[in-house]
């Protein structure tokens, strides 16, 4: 085996010279031009007649084209015109006597890219192709990059297609599992409640203790599969776009949530908050998530207190809700918006660990983000955004 000095400078392919089509009614101008220019690192070819150069244009890729101005068989608008159908990414020059400026200008309208007045020397010609050379891989590159573009636009399109089947088989797959799922649990449940309530006498107290766990068990798998299918669905349902005043909406929240503060000291304190757009159920259903959950982990306090604030941030708003309750560890924070991630015993705080997942998923599609901070025995605060314009997908 042959080896190289590892000194030698590296071999690099010479660059295929540039491919110039010169058309002139003149013939010697014409043969003149492509001896000149085959001297400068052109591989040049020559016609007198517009229709047979237009002829090898069909069967050969040229890089330029200098075309004459006025010809008596073809003029060079003509045959620029008819260059450019066959080949978009050509560049054209004319060339034209001093006394034919404002058509050499209308050939520029038609596609030209300059054009050089006759008589001219070799110095005023090479750049002019040198410039129409650079505009040509510029042409090139951008073709190459429009065509990758039209394949990933159709291979997007194709992928879209498959995925909304997908999701229209797993939507029919959900309502079919859920029903199946919900009966069998609907009965265990009735029967177990049954049970529990026509023979309670003759029951030993374990026995009842374990009717009740029967009872608890189904009831929290339904909502578990509720929970599961709302996940699902928010990934597909449009957005119902509409001017929500958040107050109100907060309002209506704790409201409902009158139940949960009974018996309990509690002080709620809201900010005056913005009107956005937005759709209204799913924000309900953020703000539901959000202080049902800061209910639920401050019932162990004495006092409890939850807030619920706003702070402008520029293009955004900036939201959060705020409890003095159990809070939790923050190196498993990552964790939190996870499918059936629970950061405390279900024994010790109730739920299904999809909540907060469905509060990421509703954050996101109106185009803000959320993040948690906490500390164990000291609170939680969830902070999320939500643009002032309107950032819906």
């Amino acid at each position: 085996m042959v080896q190289g000095n590892e000194n030698e400078p590296a071999v690099t392919a010479e660059p295929p010279m540039p491919k110039l089509l010169v058309v002139d009614d003149e013939a010697r101008q014409m043969t003149a031009l492509c001896n000149t220019l085959r001297d400068q690192g052109y591989e040049t070819t020559g016609f007198s007649a517009g229709q047979a150069a237009l002829e090898a244009l069909r069967s050969t890729k040229f890089d330029l084209v200098l075309t004459d101005l006025m010809m008596p068989e073809m003029d060079g608008i003509t045959f620029l015109r008819a260059a450019l159908a066959l080949d978009p990414t050509l560049v054209g020059v004319v060339m034209t006597g001093h006394g034919s400026v404002e058509t050499a200008v209308e050939a520029m309208k038609s596609g030209a890219l300059d054009y050089i007045l006759k008589p001219f020397k070799l110095s005023a010609v090479i750049p002019v192709l040198s410039r129409a050379m650079t505009v040509r891989r510029l042409r090139l590159e951008n073709a190459v990059l429009e065509q990758r573009v039209r394949e990933r636009t159709k291979q997007l399109e194709t992928a879209n297609s498959a995925l909304e089947d997908a999701n229209k088989e797993l939507e029919a797959f959900s309502y079919s599992v859920s029903h199946d799922l919900r009966t069998p649990l609907r009965h265990v449940d009735g029967f177990a409640q049954m049970l529990a309530s026509r023979y309670e006498d003759q029951l030993p107290e374990a026995a009842q203790r374990l009717l009740a766990k029967v009872c608890t068990g189904a009831q929290r798998s339904q909502q578990l599969i509720d929970d599961l299918l709302n996940f699902s669905r928010l990934g597909r349902q449009p957005l119902q776009k509409r001017q929500v005043s958040l107050s109100r909406l907060v309002e209506e929240v704790l409201r409902e949530h009158q139940g949960e503060r009974e018996g309990r000291q509690v002080d709620v304190a809201v900010d005056a908050l913005p009107d956005i757009q937005g759709d209204h159920a799913l924000l309900k259903q953020v703000f539901v998530n959000l202080i049902s959950n800061a209910l639920k982990f401050t019932r162990k306090r004495e006092h409890a207190v939850i807030r619920v604030a706003v702070e402008d941030a520029g293009e955004q708003w900036h939201f959060f809700v705020q409890d003095n309750g159990a809070g939790f560890d923050m190196q498993y924070a990552e964790k939190l918006f996870g499918v059936f991630q629970r950061l405390h015993h279900e024994d010790q705080f109730p739920g299904t660990g999809v909540g907060l997942s469905i509060v990421q998923r509703i954050i996101h599609r109106h185009g803000g983000r959320i993040w948690a901070e906490a500390e164990v025995d000291k609170g939680a605060t969830f902070h999320f955004t939500l643009p002032k314009a309107s950032g819906l997908e």
